[in-house]
């Protein structure tokens, strides 16, 4: 899962940063609202994590810009304000869920897990059937991939791994990620089984045009112009 984080106290930011790591999410971190506002608006993200006491922009005004520009992704609000109207307010300005500080770091998981899940289910309504790109066929109901007319047979493996990266078109997903979704590990266990396997993918689906991207210090990315 890609997360971004917007909190400014580095003792805590570190804290939810290497926890969430370990837990085999691909997490940035920004310091700042404008930061995130500046650097990463155009990304996509499955969740962000944010403060409200943060220098300039506070939290609330940064839900309130995205919820204005229609950005729908899943906001946490992770802060020390704990009044009843703070979480109102916060609530009622567009975040989906309110937790202090401090905290439990299980329950940050188990509140991440269900606030995806819920917007999963949301987004994702009628599952996606045939995917079509290029010369690039995938029926992912029939196991069914062609390249320029021609079938393209996949080891199940394979076919996996190339569903998991339909999954999250255009978006960059980190080894540990690919790892989790596909073969079950949730974390780094310095394999190069992901590297072999997106070399196999490439090799039967690449015919004619280039769609898997390697992203430089993150994993890599199925690209769809």
């Amino acid at each position: 899962m890609q997360i971004i984080l917007i909190e400014d106290d580095k003792r805590i930011s570190d804290f939810v940063v290497k926890g969430l790591e370990e837990n085999g999410h691909f997490v940035i971190l920004c310091r700042s609202a404008e930061e995130f506002l500046n650097d990463f608006i155009q990304s996509s993200f499955d969740l962000i994590i944010c403060d409200i006491m943060l220098p300039n922009m506070d939290g609330i005004q940064l839900v309130q810009t995205l919820r204005y520009k229609n950005i729908f992704t899943p906001i946490l609000m992770l802060t020390a304000l704990s009044s009843v109207q703070d979480k109102v307010s916060a609530l009622d300005f567009g975040a989906d869920d309110y937790m202090t500080k401090p905290f439990h770091f299980d329950e940050l998981l188990s509140r991440i897990n269900a606030l995806t899940r819920r917007h999963h289910y949301a987004q994702n309504e009628e599952k996606l059937d045939i995917f079509e790109t290029g010369d690039l066929f995938v029926d992912l109901q029939q196991y069914q991939v062609k390249v320029a007319g021609a079938e393209v047979v996949l080891s199940p493996k394979e076919f996996k791994l190339l569903n998991y990266l339909i999954e999250n078109v255009n978006k960059a997903v980190s080894r540990v990620q690919i790892l989790n979704a596909v073969w079950g590990i949730t974390f780094d266990n310095h394999t190069n089984v992901v590297d072999v396997y997106i070399s196999y993918l490439r090799n039967k689906i690449e015919k004619n045009k280039k769609y898997i991207f390697t992203i430089k210090s993150v994993g890599y990315m199925l690209k769809v112009e």
